[in-house]
């Protein structure tokens, strides 16, 4: 078993000290889905829901998720974050939306966090704006696709 770095020598968890560590490139791509009746998803397809638009607004909300990561997941480092993307497609075979997050920054430690956050923080709102119409929505599937950069290297969902 690889060492645990968030537990010092006598097993008390820590923060990682990153900060030997040199400034590199990082990237890291996660999604996720949530499944509807096909009327909801007509419904956010036609922009017809009383809240407004509701893939403006998970965009928006997985955007300011990935910014305060580090307020979220208590041993995660703030992270000065170059890009966030995210991605949403309405999906009739579902029916659902697919979402996926795309995060890049140069720094010590990588963005694999700050991509699921803002995946599940998109996936959770457009669940919280459609919800008046359809309560049987389910999130899942969320998952890091891909990441790049770091001594780990690059990793890319099998």
């Amino acid at each position: 078993m690889p060492d645990l770095t968030h537990l010092d020598e006598s097993g008390t968890v820590r923060m990682v000290d990153v900060s030997q560590k040199p400034d590199t490139e990082r990237l890291a791509r996660a999604s996720g889905v949530i499944h509807m009746a096909t009327d909801t998803l007509r419904a956010i397809r036609d922009n017809s829901l009383k809240k407004g638009d509701v893939q403006a607004v998970a965009r928006v909300a997985g955007i300011l998720a990935a910014k305060r990561t580090a307020e979220l997941v208590p041993l995660c480092h703030q992270l000065p974050l170059s890009d966030i993307q995210i991605d949403l497609t309405l999906d009739d075979s579902l029916p659902g939306i697919r979402a996926e997050a795309t995060v890049v920054t140069a720094a010590k430690t990588g963005v694999e966090m700050e991509a699921i956050i803002a995946v599940s923080v998109s996936l959770i709102t457009i669940y919280d704006m459609a919800k008046g119409l359809d309560k049987g929505m389910k999130i899942g599937e969320i998952c890091l696709l891909e990441k790049r950069g770091g001594r780990s290297g690059h990793y890319v969902r099998p």
